[in-house]
Protein backbone atom coordinates (compact mmCIF):
# COMPACT_ATOMS: atom_id res chain seq x y z
CA UNK A 1 0.00 0.00 0.00
CA UNK A 2 2.72 2.32 0.66
CA UNK A 3 4.76 1.53 -2.33
CA UNK A 4 1.45 2.28 -4.42
CA UNK A 5 0.87 5.67 -2.73
CA UNK A 6 4.00 6.96 -3.14
CA UNK A 7 4.03 6.05 -7.24
CA UNK A 8 1.09 7.78 -7.17
CA UNK A 9 2.42 11.17 -5.57
CA UNK A 10 5.67 10.79 -7.57
CA UNK A 11 3.49 10.90 -10.65
CA UNK A 12 0.59 13.17 -9.53
CA UNK A 13 -2.02 10.53 -10.14
CA UNK A 14 -2.87 10.52 -6.58
CA UNK A 15 -6.72 11.82 -6.33
CA UNK A 16 -7.57 14.39 -3.18
CA UNK A 17 -10.09 15.08 -1.80
CA UNK A 18 -11.15 17.80 1.06
CA UNK A 19 -14.15 18.03 3.57
CA UNK A 20 -14.45 21.87 4.68
CA UNK A 21 -14.57 24.67 1.54
CA UNK A 22 -14.41 27.24 4.23
CA UNK A 23 -10.98 29.47 5.67
CA UNK A 24 -8.72 26.36 5.77
CA UNK A 25 -10.24 23.62 3.29
CA UNK A 26 -10.85 25.84 0.39
CA UNK A 27 -7.18 27.09 0.14
CA UNK A 28 -5.71 23.85 0.70
CA UNK A 29 -7.94 22.43 -2.00
CA UNK A 30 -6.31 24.64 -4.24
CA UNK A 31 -3.14 24.61 -3.52
CA UNK A 32 -3.22 21.01 -3.99
CA UNK A 33 -5.28 21.32 -7.75
CA UNK A 34 -2.30 23.96 -8.83
CA UNK A 35 0.41 21.47 -7.31
CA UNK A 36 -1.34 18.80 -10.33
CA UNK A 37 -3.66 16.73 -8.28
CA UNK A 38 -7.01 16.05 -9.64
CA UNK A 39 -8.92 17.47 -5.92
CA UNK A 40 -12.46 17.13 -4.78
CA UNK A 41 -14.09 19.26 -2.36
CA UNK A 42 -16.68 18.12 -0.34
CA UNK A 43 -19.09 20.49 1.80
CA UNK A 44 -22.42 20.05 2.97
CA UNK A 45 -23.62 23.70 2.43
CA UNK A 46 -24.93 23.49 -1.24
CA UNK A 47 -23.70 27.31 -1.69
CA UNK A 48 -20.48 26.96 -1.15
CA UNK A 49 -20.20 23.97 -3.72
CA UNK A 50 -22.19 25.89 -6.53
CA UNK A 51 -19.84 28.69 -5.94
CA UNK A 52 -16.66 26.66 -6.51
CA UNK A 53 -18.20 24.85 -9.65
CA UNK A 54 -19.19 27.98 -11.24
CA UNK A 55 -15.59 29.65 -10.08
CA UNK A 56 -16.74 31.91 -7.58
CA UNK A 57 -14.12 32.50 -4.84
CA UNK A 58 -15.36 33.75 -1.29
CA UNK A 59 -12.18 32.90 0.57
CA UNK A 60 -9.68 36.25 0.73
CA UNK A 61 -6.66 33.81 0.39
CA UNK A 62 -7.53 31.98 -2.72
CA UNK A 63 -6.81 34.10 -6.05
CA UNK A 64 -9.92 35.01 -8.03
CA UNK A 65 -8.19 33.81 -11.48
CA UNK A 66 -6.22 30.36 -9.59
CA UNK A 67 -9.92 29.18 -8.87
CA UNK A 68 -11.63 29.65 -12.13
CA UNK A 69 -8.54 28.14 -14.04
CA UNK A 70 -8.76 24.91 -11.79
CA UNK A 71 -12.24 24.44 -12.16
CA UNK A 72 -12.41 25.02 -15.53
CA UNK A 73 -9.42 22.66 -16.47
CA UNK A 74 -11.26 20.12 -14.29
CA UNK A 75 -8.52 20.39 -11.47
CA UNK A 76 -10.75 21.23 -8.96
CA UNK A 77 -14.55 20.23 -8.41
CA UNK A 78 -16.81 20.19 -5.05
CA UNK A 79 -19.71 18.11 -4.06
CA UNK A 80 -22.18 17.58 -1.55
CA UNK A 81 -22.29 13.68 -2.49
CA UNK A 82 -19.80 11.61 -0.41
CA UNK A 83 -20.35 8.97 -1.79
CA UNK A 84 -17.41 10.63 -4.58
CA UNK A 85 -14.72 9.78 -1.26
CA UNK A 86 -14.60 6.06 -2.69
CA UNK A 87 -12.72 7.93 -5.91
CA UNK A 88 -9.72 9.56 -4.11
CA UNK A 89 -6.53 8.31 -2.24
CA UNK A 90 -6.51 10.81 -0.09
CA UNK A 91 -8.81 13.10 2.10
CA UNK A 92 -8.70 15.62 4.69
CA UNK A 93 -11.06 17.31 7.13
CA UNK A 94 -11.21 20.78 7.72
CA UNK A 95 -14.56 21.27 9.41
CA UNK A 96 -15.40 23.79 12.09
CA UNK A 97 -14.48 22.70 16.09
CA UNK A 98 -16.31 25.54 17.97
CA UNK A 99 -16.91 26.05 21.80
CA UNK A 100 -20.50 24.98 22.90
CA UNK A 101 -22.63 27.15 25.04
CA UNK A 102 -21.09 25.31 28.36
CA UNK A 103 -17.42 26.44 26.42
CA UNK A 104 -17.24 23.05 25.95
CA UNK A 105 -15.71 20.78 22.87
CA UNK A 106 -18.00 20.73 19.70
CA UNK A 107 -16.64 17.93 17.81
CA UNK A 108 -20.36 17.15 16.10
CA UNK A 109 -18.17 18.48 12.43
CA UNK A 110 -15.78 16.13 12.93
CA UNK A 111 -17.72 13.33 14.20
CA UNK A 112 -20.21 13.73 11.28
CA UNK A 113 -17.63 14.47 8.24
CA UNK A 114 -15.80 11.12 9.23
CA UNK A 115 -18.89 8.94 9.70
CA UNK A 116 -20.17 9.88 5.98
CA UNK A 117 -16.17 9.13 5.09
CA UNK A 118 -16.20 5.81 6.44
CA UNK A 119 -19.19 4.81 4.97
CA UNK A 120 -17.68 5.40 1.32
CA UNK A 121 -13.75 4.43 2.62
CA UNK A 122 -11.81 2.17 0.48
CA UNK A 123 -8.97 0.17 0.97
CA UNK A 124 -5.65 2.31 0.25
CA UNK A 125 -6.72 5.83 1.48
CA UNK A 126 -5.05 7.91 3.87
CA UNK A 127 -7.50 9.77 5.81
CA UNK A 128 -5.95 13.54 7.64
CA UNK A 129 -7.67 15.49 10.29
CA UNK A 130 -6.38 19.41 10.10
CA UNK A 131 -9.06 20.93 12.40
CA UNK A 132 -7.97 21.80 15.70
CA UNK A 133 -8.95 20.15 18.36
CA UNK A 134 -7.74 18.33 21.69
CA UNK A 135 -5.25 16.01 21.91
CA UNK A 136 -5.84 12.47 21.85
CA UNK A 137 -9.35 12.87 19.12
CA UNK A 138 -7.58 11.35 16.07
CA UNK A 139 -6.79 7.83 18.16
CA UNK A 140 -10.03 8.09 20.21
CA UNK A 141 -12.76 9.04 17.98
CA UNK A 142 -11.64 9.04 14.38
CA UNK A 143 -10.02 5.96 14.12
CA UNK A 144 -12.58 3.34 16.03
CA UNK A 145 -15.36 5.86 14.09
CA UNK A 146 -13.66 5.05 10.76
CA UNK A 147 -13.27 1.26 11.41
CA UNK A 148 -16.85 0.63 12.72
CA UNK A 149 -17.87 2.71 9.08
CA UNK A 150 -15.96 1.17 7.19
CA UNK A 151 -14.80 -2.30 8.41
CA UNK A 152 -11.25 -1.41 7.55
CA UNK A 153 -8.71 -1.91 9.92
CA UNK A 154 -5.96 1.15 10.37
CA UNK A 155 -2.74 0.55 9.72
CA UNK A 156 -3.35 -2.37 7.72
CA UNK A 157 -5.91 -1.31 4.92
CA UNK A 158 -5.72 2.61 5.77
CA UNK A 159 -4.07 5.14 6.90
CA UNK A 160 -4.55 7.97 9.36
CA UNK A 161 -3.52 11.01 10.15
CA UNK A 162 -3.19 14.28 11.99
CA UNK A 163 -1.84 17.29 10.87
CA UNK A 164 -2.80 21.13 12.05
CA UNK A 165 -4.30 23.44 9.93
CA UNK A 166 -1.91 27.08 9.82
CA UNK A 167 -3.94 29.73 8.43
CA UNK A 168 -3.91 32.85 9.43
CA UNK A 169 -6.04 35.26 7.37
CA UNK A 170 -5.05 38.09 5.47
CA UNK A 171 -1.05 37.71 6.11
CA UNK A 172 0.52 39.32 3.33
CA UNK A 173 3.51 36.83 3.90
CA UNK A 174 2.22 33.57 4.99
CA UNK A 175 -0.26 31.30 2.94
CA UNK A 176 -1.46 27.73 3.01
CA UNK A 177 1.51 27.11 0.41
CA UNK A 178 4.80 28.42 2.30
CA UNK A 179 3.80 27.64 5.98
CA UNK A 180 5.86 25.02 7.42
CA UNK A 181 3.70 21.48 8.19
CA UNK A 182 3.35 19.24 11.28
CA UNK A 183 2.70 15.78 10.49
CA UNK A 184 1.78 13.35 13.40
CA UNK A 185 0.25 9.75 12.21
CA UNK A 186 -0.69 6.04 13.48
CA UNK A 187 2.30 4.28 12.53
CA UNK A 188 5.72 4.58 10.22
CA UNK A 189 4.65 3.93 7.34
CA UNK A 190 1.39 6.49 7.77
CA UNK A 191 3.56 9.22 8.72
CA UNK A 192 5.88 8.63 5.59
CA UNK A 193 3.22 8.97 2.89
CA UNK A 194 1.08 11.51 4.67
CA UNK A 195 4.23 13.93 4.98
CA UNK A 196 4.85 12.87 1.42
CA UNK A 197 1.68 14.20 0.08
CA UNK A 198 1.77 17.64 1.93
CA UNK A 199 6.11 17.72 0.63
CA UNK A 200 4.59 17.33 -3.21
CA UNK A 201 2.18 20.56 -3.10
CA UNK A 202 3.82 22.76 0.10
CA UNK A 203 6.69 25.38 -0.45
CA UNK A 204 7.24 24.95 3.54
CA UNK A 205 8.93 22.34 5.24
CA UNK A 206 6.80 19.27 6.95
CA UNK A 207 7.90 18.07 10.34
CA UNK A 208 7.20 15.01 11.31
CA UNK A 209 5.70 13.89 14.97
CA UNK A 210 5.67 10.31 16.80
CA UNK A 211 1.79 10.50 16.76
CA UNK A 212 -0.90 12.15 16.54
CA UNK A 213 -1.43 13.27 19.61
CA UNK A 214 1.51 15.15 19.59
CA UNK A 215 0.54 16.69 16.57
CA UNK A 216 -2.81 17.82 18.33
CA UNK A 217 -1.24 19.40 21.34
CA UNK A 218 0.97 20.91 19.07
CA UNK A 219 -1.32 22.91 17.49
CA UNK A 220 -3.12 23.34 21.01
CA UNK A 221 0.44 25.06 22.23
CA UNK A 222 0.71 27.31 19.34
CA UNK A 223 -2.22 29.36 20.22
CA UNK A 224 -2.49 28.98 23.79
CA UNK A 225 1.21 30.66 23.72
CA UNK A 226 -0.59 33.05 22.42
CA UNK A 227 -3.77 33.63 24.45
CA UNK A 228 -1.67 33.41 27.52
CA UNK A 229 1.11 36.27 26.46
CA UNK A 230 -1.83 38.45 25.32
CA UNK A 231 -3.70 37.83 28.52
CA UNK A 232 -0.50 39.24 29.98
CA UNK A 233 -0.40 42.52 27.86
CA UNK A 234 -4.03 43.15 28.45
CA UNK A 235 -3.64 43.11 31.94
CA UNK A 236 -0.76 45.34 31.82
CA UNK A 237 -2.75 47.94 30.07
CA UNK A 238 -5.48 48.02 32.41
CA UNK A 239 -2.75 48.39 35.25
CA UNK A 240 -1.22 51.03 33.21
CA UNK A 241 -4.29 52.86 32.88
CA UNK A 242 -5.15 53.31 36.52
CA UNK A 243 -1.20 54.31 36.89
CA UNK A 244 -1.09 56.83 34.09
CA UNK A 245 0.87 55.00 31.84
CA UNK A 246 0.95 54.40 27.80
CA UNK A 247 1.10 50.45 27.60
CA UNK A 248 1.90 51.21 23.95
CA UNK A 249 5.03 53.42 24.89
CA UNK A 250 6.05 50.25 27.74
CA UNK A 251 5.64 47.89 24.84
CA UNK A 252 7.56 49.72 22.54
CA UNK A 253 10.89 50.35 24.85
CA UNK A 254 10.45 46.62 25.43
CA UNK A 255 10.49 45.57 22.00
CA UNK A 256 14.06 47.24 21.80
CA UNK A 257 15.55 44.49 23.54
CA UNK A 258 16.85 41.94 20.64
CA UNK A 259 16.30 39.14 22.83
CA UNK A 260 13.81 37.52 25.39
CA UNK A 261 11.43 39.79 25.12
CA UNK A 262 8.25 39.31 22.13
CA UNK A 263 5.46 42.18 21.61
CA UNK A 264 2.26 41.53 22.18
CA UNK A 265 0.00 43.89 21.65
CA UNK A 266 -3.70 44.92 24.10
CA UNK A 267 -7.21 45.66 22.60
CA UNK A 268 -10.95 44.77 23.11
CA UNK A 269 -10.88 41.33 23.53
CA UNK A 270 -9.76 37.82 21.26
CA UNK A 271 -11.09 36.99 17.83
CA UNK A 272 -10.85 34.57 15.33
CA UNK A 273 -11.26 30.75 14.48
CA UNK A 274 -8.38 29.50 17.04
CA UNK A 275 -6.65 32.08 19.60
CA UNK A 276 -9.63 32.69 21.99
CA UNK A 277 -11.19 28.94 21.62
CA UNK A 278 -8.28 26.36 21.78
CA UNK A 279 -6.88 26.66 25.47
CA UNK A 280 -10.69 25.84 26.22
CA UNK A 281 -9.93 22.26 24.44
CA UNK A 282 -6.82 22.31 26.27
CA UNK A 283 -8.34 22.78 30.00
CA UNK A 284 -11.31 20.23 28.99
CA UNK A 285 -9.23 17.45 28.43
CA UNK A 286 -6.93 17.95 31.45
CA UNK A 287 -9.64 17.68 33.64
CA UNK A 288 -9.87 14.15 32.75
CA UNK A 289 -6.70 13.38 34.19
CA UNK A 290 -7.25 15.25 37.06
CA UNK A 291 -5.29 18.43 36.00
CA UNK A 292 -6.42 22.08 36.34
CA UNK A 293 -4.77 24.66 33.53
CA UNK A 294 -4.68 27.50 36.02
CA UNK A 295 -2.83 30.04 34.16
CA UNK A 296 -4.51 29.09 30.74
CA UNK A 297 -7.34 29.32 32.57
CA UNK A 298 -6.07 32.66 34.32
CA UNK A 299 -5.53 34.21 30.76
CA UNK A 300 -8.69 32.98 29.27
CA UNK A 301 -10.54 35.19 32.05
CA UNK A 302 -8.71 38.50 31.63
CA UNK A 303 -9.24 38.21 27.84
CA UNK A 304 -12.82 37.21 27.87
CA UNK A 305 -13.73 40.20 30.11
CA UNK A 306 -11.74 43.03 27.70
CA UNK A 307 -15.35 43.79 25.90
CA UNK A 308 -17.05 44.73 28.87
CA UNK A 309 -13.76 46.72 30.00
CA UNK A 310 -13.87 48.29 27.01
CA UNK A 311 -17.35 49.66 27.64
CA UNK A 312 -16.59 50.27 31.03
CA UNK A 313 -13.76 52.64 29.43
CA UNK A 314 -16.09 53.75 27.23
CA UNK A 315 -18.44 54.88 29.91
CA UNK A 316 -16.18 57.29 31.64
CA UNK A 317 -14.94 59.03 28.49
CA UNK A 318 -18.64 60.02 28.23
CA UNK A 319 -19.19 61.01 31.67
CA UNK A 320 -16.10 63.45 31.25
CA UNK A 321 -18.37 65.07 28.59
CA UNK A 322 -21.39 64.92 31.33
CA UNK A 323 -23.22 61.87 29.03
CA UNK A 324 -24.21 58.53 30.09
CA UNK A 325 -23.87 55.50 28.27
CA UNK A 326 -27.46 54.73 28.36
CA UNK A 327 -29.01 56.74 25.45
CA UNK A 328 -25.82 57.88 23.38
CA UNK A 329 -25.27 57.00 20.14
CA UNK A 330 -22.13 54.97 19.64
CA UNK A 331 -20.29 54.13 16.52
CA UNK A 332 -18.02 50.98 16.63
CA UNK A 333 -15.15 51.04 14.27
CA UNK A 334 -14.53 47.63 13.20
CA UNK A 335 -16.00 44.22 13.43
CA UNK A 336 -13.66 42.02 11.44
CA UNK A 337 -11.40 40.46 14.13
CA UNK A 338 -8.39 41.67 12.42
CA UNK A 339 -7.21 44.25 10.09
CA UNK A 340 -8.10 44.15 6.73
CA UNK A 341 -9.91 41.04 6.36
CA UNK A 342 -13.74 40.12 6.25
CA UNK A 343 -13.55 37.59 9.12
CA UNK A 344 -15.60 38.28 12.07
CA UNK A 345 -15.86 34.65 13.76
CA UNK A 346 -15.57 35.33 17.35
CA UNK A 347 -14.89 38.65 16.78
CA UNK A 348 -14.33 40.90 20.48
CA UNK A 349 -15.95 43.49 18.58
CA UNK A 350 -19.48 42.11 18.42
CA UNK A 351 -19.04 41.54 22.06
CA UNK A 352 -18.34 45.38 22.58
CA UNK A 353 -21.22 46.21 20.25
CA UNK A 354 -23.64 43.66 22.48
CA UNK A 355 -21.63 45.27 25.97
CA UNK A 356 -22.88 48.72 24.81
CA UNK A 357 -26.55 47.50 24.10
CA UNK A 358 -26.54 46.50 27.57
CA UNK A 359 -26.45 49.65 28.78
CA UNK A 360 -28.83 51.23 26.96
CA UNK A 361 -26.10 52.57 23.97
CA UNK A 362 -27.48 52.91 20.71
CA UNK A 363 -24.69 51.15 18.55
CA UNK A 364 -24.06 51.45 14.96
CA UNK A 365 -20.74 50.25 13.10
CA UNK A 366 -18.94 50.90 9.98
CA UNK A 367 -16.42 48.08 8.38
CA UNK A 368 -15.48 48.73 4.93
CA UNK A 369 -14.61 45.09 4.70
CA UNK A 370 -17.61 43.56 6.47
CA UNK A 371 -20.55 45.29 5.40
CA UNK A 372 -22.98 42.77 7.34
CA UNK A 373 -23.12 40.32 10.15
CA UNK A 374 -25.01 37.65 11.58
CA UNK A 375 -25.32 37.00 15.20
CA UNK A 376 -27.41 34.27 16.99
CA UNK A 377 -29.48 34.33 14.00
CA UNK A 378 -29.91 38.29 12.97
CA UNK A 379 -28.33 40.07 10.26
CA UNK A 380 -27.08 43.27 11.41
CA UNK A 381 -25.70 46.03 8.70
CA UNK A 382 -23.03 48.79 8.47
CA UNK A 383 -23.89 52.18 8.00
CA UNK A 384 -23.54 53.36 4.20
CA UNK A 385 -20.40 55.34 4.71
CA UNK A 386 -17.82 56.38 6.38
CA UNK A 387 -18.24 60.59 6.12
CA UNK A 388 -17.62 63.70 8.46
CA UNK A 389 -21.69 64.39 8.16
CA UNK A 390 -22.12 60.67 9.84
CA UNK A 391 -19.30 60.75 12.52
CA UNK A 392 -20.60 63.71 13.87
CA UNK A 393 -24.03 62.59 14.59
CA UNK A 394 -22.31 59.82 17.61
CA UNK A 395 -21.80 60.55 20.92
CA UNK A 396 -18.59 58.71 20.57
CA UNK A 397 -16.47 56.10 18.32
CA UNK A 398 -14.70 53.52 19.71
CA UNK A 399 -11.94 51.95 17.09
CA UNK A 400 -12.05 48.51 17.44
CA UNK A 401 -10.33 46.77 14.63
CA UNK A 402 -7.41 48.24 12.94
CA UNK A 403 -8.22 48.40 8.93
CA UNK A 404 -5.76 50.55 7.14
CA UNK A 405 -8.48 52.32 4.86
CA UNK A 406 -10.12 53.96 7.60
CA UNK A 407 -9.69 57.82 7.36
CA UNK A 408 -8.88 57.79 11.17
CA UNK A 409 -7.68 61.76 10.97
CA UNK A 410 -11.06 62.51 9.22
CA UNK A 411 -12.64 60.64 12.09
CA UNK A 412 -10.52 62.67 14.86
CA UNK A 413 -10.84 66.11 13.05
CA UNK A 414 -15.26 65.56 13.53
CA UNK A 415 -14.29 66.63 16.82
CA UNK A 416 -16.36 63.53 18.60
CA UNK A 417 -14.52 61.74 21.50
CA UNK A 418 -12.63 58.49 19.75
CA UNK A 419 -11.25 55.82 21.95
CA UNK A 420 -8.73 54.22 20.13
CA UNK A 421 -8.77 50.27 21.15
CA UNK A 422 -5.68 49.62 18.43
CA UNK A 423 -3.17 52.46 18.78
CA UNK A 424 -3.93 53.12 14.72
CA UNK A 425 -3.92 56.99 15.87
CA UNK A 426 -0.69 56.70 17.11
CA UNK A 427 1.21 58.33 13.85
CA UNK A 428 -1.83 60.70 13.67
CA UNK A 429 -2.27 64.51 14.60
CA UNK A 430 -4.51 63.60 18.15
CA UNK A 431 -6.41 66.03 20.08
CA UNK A 432 -7.74 65.67 23.40
CA UNK A 433 -11.13 64.46 22.71
CA UNK A 434 -8.84 60.82 21.67
CA UNK A 435 -8.19 58.60 24.50
CA UNK A 436 -6.26 54.97 23.96
CA UNK A 437 -6.55 51.67 25.84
Amino acid sequence: MKETLLKKIETRTLICGVVGLGYVGLPLAVDKAKAGFTTIGFDVQQEKVDLVNSGHNYIGDVVDADLQKLVASGKLRATSDFSFVKDVDFIAICVPTPLDKHQQPDISYVKNSTIAIAEHLRPGTMVVLESTTYPGTTEELVRPLLEQGSGLKCGEDFYLGFSPERVDPGNLVYKTKNTPKVVGAIGDDAREVIAAVYSAFLEGAVHTVSSPAVAEMEKILENTYRNINIGLINEMAILCNRMGISIWEVIDAAKTKPYGFQAFYPGPGLGGHCIPLDPYYLSWKAREFGFHTSMIEASMMINDRMPEYTVERAGKILNRYKKALNGSRVLVLGVAYKQDIDDYRESPAIRVIEEFEKTGAQVEFYDPFVPKYKENGVWHESIPALTPEAVRTYDLVVITTAHTNVEYQMVIDCGVPVFDCKNVTKTLCRTDTVEVL
